[in-house]
């Protein structure tokens, strides 16, 4: 998966992404919560802006006192990667996880990072991003309910997390370095997704990309698939395949979907885009694949869209 979703050129993204600016958008693990925009300085309280510093703290620890113990526990079933959907307390998941990856779990490791992944953003300042959503809850826009309901679903999974835990980019590679050397083929095809690969030459890139063809794994799909986008364009090493354009790494998501990973309206994969990428769907309803085909692909495109997405999921050279 993406640290942080790369689809900007979709027809919802722009007024998300606007609200985004007003709240300190935290990619590539910078928080900001000093530079409103100047169109809504002015809309917040007074009383607000000065005690903002001490709301957040008392936010936090409200968070970590109170919104822990109504989260869900989960143990770890045989297939580990269910229970990153639903209402699992991912702190707690993330723990249990960690003991596995520790004695050589590959697939323990990976889940870790998709852990760290989807609740870097919040850990980062729990606080802050509650007064965030209390600030986009007051701007009265329409793309903001659906992304403050997003939000704090984050912020009930996540509550358990908090800055000192260090989540960000650094740690998640770290920890897909980690699962990715043990053997996992998501993690492998995440670092290569991210610019960080386990080998940098032609050879090794187009062979891990026909590795996840023939694995079918949804999770190696979905987490290769901002790498086969605009970042592939130009590669001679991956000629022939699904790359180098804005279609070819919706084709890869989708083909994910179409390979059983979990794209529902509730799945992690929409929650994320909407609460950490600001790409929102303004039907609560949809799934991945309906949201794609309804805001991201014109209907001269859906045919080209099916085609390539076939292309993926069919079995290579008879296998």
């Amino acid at each position: 998966m993406a640290l942080v979703p790369t689809l900007k050129t979709w027809l919802l993204v722009v007024p998300a992404l606007a609200l985004l600016g007003v709240v300190g958008y935290r990619a590539g693990g910078h928080v900001r919560h000093d530079a409103p925009a100047p169109s809504v300085v002015d809309e917040v309280p007074g009383t607000l802006a000065a005690n903002a510093p001490l709301q957040a703290q008392a936010l936090a620890r409200q968070l970590l006192a109170g919104e822990r113990g109504n989260a869900i526990a989960s143990g770890l079933p045989l297939d580990i990667r269910a229970d990153i959907e639903g209402d699992t307390d991912l702190f707690a998941y993330a723990q249990r996880l960690q003991l596995q990856a520790s004695q050589g779990n590959a697939e323990a490791a990976w889940m870790v990072s998709r852990v760290y992944d989807y609740c870097a953003i919040y850990a980062m300042d729990p606080g802050g991003y509650q007064l965030d959503n209390a600030l986009l809850s007051g701007m009265g826009m329409t793309a903001a309910p659906a992304m403050v309901q997003a939000r704090e679903r984050v912020a009930r999974r996540c509550g358990g997390f908090v800055a000192s835990d260090g989540l960000g980019r650094q740690l998640i590679l770290t920890q897909r370095r980690q699962a990715a050397k043990a053997g996992n083929l998501a993690a492998e095809a995440s670092l290569f997704a991210e610019g960080q690969p386990l080998q940098d030459n032609a050879g090794y890139r187009r062979g891990l990309v026909e590795r996840v063809m023939d694995s079918h794994d949804p999770e190696a799909y979905m987490a290769l698939s901002s790498g086969m986008g605009q970042r592939a364009s130009g590669d001679r090493a991956l000629d022939g395949l699904v790359a180098g354009d804005s279609f070819s790494e919706l084709a890869w998501r989708l083909a994910a979907c179409e390979l059983g990973m979990a794209c529902g309206a509730d799945s992690v994969l929409m929650n994320n885009f909407c609460a950490n990428g600001g790409i929102c769907s303004q039907d609560g309803g949809q799934d991945f694949a309906t949201f794609v085909y309804d805001a991201a692909v014109s209907r001269q495109g859906a045919g080209k869209m099916k085609t390539l997405v076939e292309k993926l999921i069919k079995q290579r050279n008879g296998r």
